[in-house]
């Protein structure tokens, strides 16, 4: 369990974390959301102690990570998959991990092939593409068999295989009891591997909700209902805690608080012909725009055409 109290980091007149306060349980995927310079990777950062708070606190299971006699068997981070020396294969890579924290050679073995790295084991991890790369920062992530598992944009440069792997993986981890903490951008992937999401926006906590929840909240379901009749259909389906929306004289109606079913029965009811009932429903990635959208700090232009410095506000970092 990582358990964040009142988390505040300040770089100058900077200030990267503000008040973060959210608990991150085990058994169930945790996804950490954010625009880019939310600080995201400042509160990883600050979990593993490799920044300081200047203010609040951060424990993993019950400690600070520096109080942990061995650290890399209680938490296992990927915060950067290229932080490897070079000229080391990616087996040394593991071996000397393993060596310096107490973690058995079987071991290595083992994360070499649970990351599917058998066959470049003792190729130098310079040479590794990307997506190897993380492969070899998961790999090592894992090492120590932690009950805590934190991944920085864990899918980064993975093809889908890979992807669908890290899905696979994350969610397996989690069925075992385990914490799982897990950055990214990619809203899709969130969806299919996340059930609970802390999202972020200028270092401030924006929501500690589920996926599920945050989907409702931002509009939920809808019905998308084509008619011959769509004056009329409206007028009969108008209530308290409907919301109907459609242009004047169009067939089609975006109808919101009641089922297919439902609006298909009173159609029935008063013969009015319908030619279409598709239920909608809001994208995470739509969910999560609507609620950050004031937070972004770094906006791309709306121009079509070259690059230039009219054209573009602002560069993610």
């Amino acid at each position: 369990m990582i358990e964040i109290h009142q988390l505040v980091k300040r770089y100058g007149d900077k200030t990267a974390v503000d008040g973060l306060d959210f608990t991150v349980e085990p058994g169930v995927v945790t996804g950490f959301l954010g625009p880019n310079g939310a600080g995201k990777s400042t509160t990883m950062r600050m979990i593993v102690g490799l920044d300081a708070p200047t203010s609040g606190s951060v424990t993993v299971n019950g400690r600070r990570y520096a109080q942990h006699t061995a650290p890399l068997q209680e938490v296992g981070a990927l915060l950067e998959a290229k932080s490897i020396h070079p000229g080391r294969s990616a087996f040394n890579h593991l071996n000397t991990l393993a060596l310096t924290h107490g973690i058995p050679r079987r071991r290595v073995d083992e994360v070499i092939e649970l990351a599917g790295l058998t066959k470049v084991a003792r190729k130098r991890a310079g040479a590794f593409s990307l997506g190897m790369g993380q492969r070899l920062g998961i790999a090592a992530a894992l090492l120590g068999d932690p009950q805590t598992v934190m991944l920085d944009e864990p899918v980064n440069g993975l093809d889908p295989e890979g992807v669908l792997w890290i899905r696979n993986l994350l969610t397996g981890l989690a069925e075992e009891g385990r914490t799982v903490f897990v950055s990214s951008h990619l809203m899709s992937e969130m969806a299919l591997t996340a059930t609970k999401l802390i999202v972020v926006g200028r270092g401030k906590l924006l929501a500690d909700t589920t996926v599920a929840r945050l989907i409702e909240d931002a509009g939920g379901h809808s019905v998308l209902v084509r008619t011959g009749d769509a004056t009329r259909l409206r007028e009969l389906l108008l209530g308290p805690d409907v919301e109907i929306t459609g242009a004047a004289g169009s067939e089609e109606l975006h109808v919101t608080g009641l089922t297919a079913r439902q609006i298909g029965e009173t159609a029935f009811d008063h013969g009015i012909p319908v030619y279409e009932l598709t239920p909608q429903a809001v994208s995470l990635e739509e969910a999560f725009m609507a609620m950050t959208g004031e937070s972004v700090e770094y906006h791309g232009g709306t121009t079509v055409g070259p690059v230039s410095a009219t054209t573009v506000t602002g560069s993610a970092a």
